[in-house]
């Protein structure tokens, strides 16, 4: 398969699921926060990527719950759970500080949603996982060091 035809694949069934979940009313349609989403994948680093969010300086807190085994078997499939027990929680992200993009997803909730997700990530190596959950136009975080025995990203 071509880059560009495995590119357009990708593209597409991220749309067709993000439609889906817009569709479901579990996301909220909107191209600004696509573009701002779109920016903060490209980046590499926690920094460049809190910033591409809008995240200057988040406050650690303890309403926001890391969930994820402490030690990962295999880095290729590493679950982690964010849940936020902060009111009014708009928009949940998943930072991985050692892989080669640090952001590894991010959702924006309705109001009135559950603030809990859960996703697979890959991990390459044992690495900080940092939750950012924005709630009432401000940002808090948490912080779990997951340790990989088996490579997933590149290894």
């Amino acid at each position: 398969m071509n880059p560009s035809r495995r590119q357009s694949l990708r593209v597409a069934s991220g749309l067709g699921l993000h439609a889906a979940l817009v569709a479901c009313g579990f996301l909220a349609a909107g191209p600004a926060s696509a573009q701002q989403f779109n920016a903060a994948f490209q980046t590499k680093s926690i920094a460049d990527t809190l910033k591409a969010l809008g995240a200057v300086s988040p406050a650690e807190s303890r309403e926001v719950v890391i969930n994820s085994p402490d030690i990962a078997e295999n880095g290729a499939v590493v679950p982690v759970g964010i849940r936020s027990n902060l009111p009014r929680t708009e928009m949940i992200a998943l930072l991985v500080e050692k892989n080669p993009n640090a952001l590894a997803g991010a959702y924006t909730l309705l109001e009135g949603a559950d603030a809990d997700v859960n996703m697979r990530i890959k991990m390459g190596q044992s690495s900080d996982v940092i939750a950012l959950v924005k709630a009432d136009g401000k940002f808090y975080m948490a912080r779990k060091e997951i340790k990989v025995t088996l490579g997933g990203c590149g290894g």
